[in-house]
């Protein structure tokens, strides 16, 4: 009698439900700063956004980034979603509601985290003499609605 290669064997006990199959490799996702491509928003300022992951456009996780220069910031929006912000570099200024004061902001230093709920109004940026980046996490499809589309979105502010 011949014996069984060990490959057959595998695939009938798989075929058997006896063995799971194993898995294929996930895909790893890496990046070093030089890598990370900035593309700057239109009439923004200056500020920038970078995919690191995923599609914000499309359903699904995403991962970006958004580089606000020097004393500007955006206006009260909201996202239908819920998203997940932490700052990175500079002290980033962070206020909610539909009012836009400067003035309420709060200050949150690299390292901090803040959670946006989905619908909830909230403004954001660079209140001060220093760049921020804050990385953005949450679930496509990530659209911006403005509190007062006939406002620009964009701000330069002092504080």
């Amino acid at each position: 009698m011949r014996r069984s290669s060990s490959g057959a064997v595998r695939a009938l006990l798989v075929a058997l439900g006896a063995v799971t199959p194993v898995a294929a490799a996930p895909d790893f996702v890496r990046l070093t700063p030089a890598q990370i491509h900035w593309v700057e928003l239109p009439g923004s300022h200056g500020v920038q956004t970078a995919t690191l992951y995923g599609d914000p456009d499309r359903p699904g996780p995403y991962v970006i980034r958004v580089r606000f220069p020097p004393h500007v910031m955006d206006r009260p929006h909201w996202h239908p979603k819920d998203r997940y912000v932490t700052v990175l570099q500079g002290t980033w200024y962070a206020g909610t509601g539909t009012t836009f004061e400067v003035s309420l902001a709060k200050p949150m230093p690299a390292g901090s985290f803040m959670m946006h709920p989905a619908g909830a109004a909230h403004w954001d940026g660079s209140a001060s003499a220093e760049a921020v980046i804050v990385q953005i996490t949450g679930e496509g499809p990530g659209t911006t609605t403005q509190a007062d589309p006939s406002r620009p979105m964009w701000v330069e502010v002092t504080r």
